[in-house]
């Protein structure tokens, strides 16, 4: 997990963090739950084909603030800086849980901004006959398991790794704030009204979702496939939960890598 470059780019919000890796066709990633407080391993598996380009969303590690981000229409805006920020144009964007909500919006919103979307688990949805659980009112110690089929190795890459306590007090302080701002971004129940805005994404899509999923119901990833205007499919990793990306990095990075080589 080395080998990756980092940037800074201006955005009207501020200055963001967008961490680079591999040469090829570009493939921009917007991370979800927490942010990316570190590299992940599934950049390195899809930067052996793509170059790679992995930027901060608002409120998340690296990323500018988002207190100013009130409405969705602000979150949209300051995600599509983002995506440009990332040299992104017209390439192939991941997005994973929150990250995804904001991804499928962009290539909803301006058409031709994404050649090939992926959404991994991603938030948008709600039906009160199969809720999303959630996140944001669990205690510590409950959060991980529901996130994750490995909580053990979640807690260790969101931790500080430093016995410095004034270190580990601003980590927790930026951790605190990315989960501050992904509530912002979802409130209430991760509605973000993206069903009224699904029929306008065009481009070839690929929704990937963990077997064991404790945040999403399944039917949700099939009910986004069904209303996008152009091809969809979905693809369930086993032994992954909602991170499938951090449970299961092989087999989606794999899996990415097979949709956007279809042409």
């Amino acid at each position: 997990m080395t080998g990756y470059s980092e940037r800074s780019a201006a955005v009207a919000g501020g200055e963001l963090r967008i961490w680079e890796k591999g040469e090829g066709p570009g493939l921009c990633w917007f991370a979800g739950l927490p942010g990316l407080p570190r590299w992940l391993p599934v950049l390195d598996r899809l930067a052996e084909s793509h170059r790679v380009a992995a930027p901060s969303l608002p409120g998340a590690p690296g990323g500018h603030s988002a207190d100013l981000l009130d409405e969705h229409v602000d979150w949209l805006l300051a995600a599509r800086d983002v995506h440009r920020a990332a040299d992104a144009e017209g390439g192939a964007l991941v997005g994973a849980s929150t990250g995804g909500a904001l991804a499928a919006d962009i290539a909803a919103v301006w058409p031709g901004a994404v050649g090939r979307l992926v959404l991994i688990a991603p938030f948008g949805l709600f039906d009160e006959a199969e809720p999303i659980a959630d996140v944001f009112a669990q205690r510590p110690a409950e959060r991980s398991p529901l996130l994750t089929n490995r909580p053990e190795d979640f807690d260790a890459w969101t931790a500080s790794g430093t016995d410095d306590a004034d270190e580990t007090m601003e980590w927790d302080i930026m951790m605190q704030r990315a989960n501050n701002a992904a509530a912002r971004l979802l409130w209430p129940l991760g509605d973000t009204r993206l069903a009224t805005r699904l029929g306008r994404i065009a481009c070839p899509t690929l929704l990937i979702r963990g077997a064991d999923d404790r945040v999403m119901p399944a039917s949700y990833a099939a009910r986004i496939a069904g209303a996008i205007a152009g091809p969809a499919t979905v693809t369930t990793i086993p032994g992954a939960g909602h991170m499938a990306e951090f449970d299961r990095p092989d087999e989606v990075a794999a899996t990415i890598a097979e949709f956007l080589a279809g042409g």
